[in-house]
């Protein structure tokens, strides 16, 4: 069985807002290798068709970027993708699969049929995902910004406080910070 892992970018006052994240090489090669130590990517519909709009087309060579960045898109491009949603149940991006059914049952067996691990980037997901008691590592990029606004992380709160014991915390040059933890069981 793979874990599950959360994984986002974060600003000091806990806004998760994919535009308050300092884009750099370093933050890049961060989730180059979070992508590609997992086995599958896992999305609610609004991260999934944000990423949708455009990395498909960075992969075809439509839209010019640096070669690593064309390299990421490929590989994105080629991993599996999960998307939860109640809205819609067409994803047309190639390896997207739709989750339905029951949630904690569904994504226990995505966990269990791939062992290198499920990587998630929503942060919506995340909360309902957690409070199933599903998360067992959490990877933030904790970027040195106050936002002031939101979405915030675990915006709509949990049942109870997440205990985490800490793996590592590595600066990067920009002042962002690379922490990894892991359920306290």
């Amino acid at each position: 069985m793979g874990d599950l892992t959360f994984s986002i970018n974060v600003t000091l006052d806990g806004c998760i807002d994919h535009r308050e994240g300092i884009a750099d090489d370093e933050t890049h090669a961060f989730f180059t290798r979070l992508m590609d130590e997992s086995g599958a990517m896992l999305w609610g519909r609004v991260t999934y068709e944000l990423m949708e709009s455009y990395w498909p087309a960075v992969a075809r060579g439509d839209v010019e970027a640096p070669p690593a960045i064309h390299e990421w898109a490929v590989k994105l491009d080629a991993k599996p993708k999960y998307v939860v949603s109640s809205k819609r149940t067409a994803f047309h991006w190639i390896n997207s699969h739709h989750i339905t059914g029951d949630l904690h049952t569904e994504i226990q067996r995505l966990k269990d049929a791939t062992p290198t691990g499920v990587l998630l980037g929503s942060g919506k997901l995340a909360t309902e995902l957690d409070r199933l008691d599903l998360i067992d590592e959490y990877k933030f990029l904790v970027h040195p910004r106050i936002a002031g606004h939101g979405p915030t992380l675990y915006q709509s709160g949990l049942h109870s406080t997440r205990r985490l014991e800490l793996i590592s915390a590595k600066p990067l040059r920009s002042g962002a910070v690379a922490m990894h933890y892991r359920r306290a069981r």
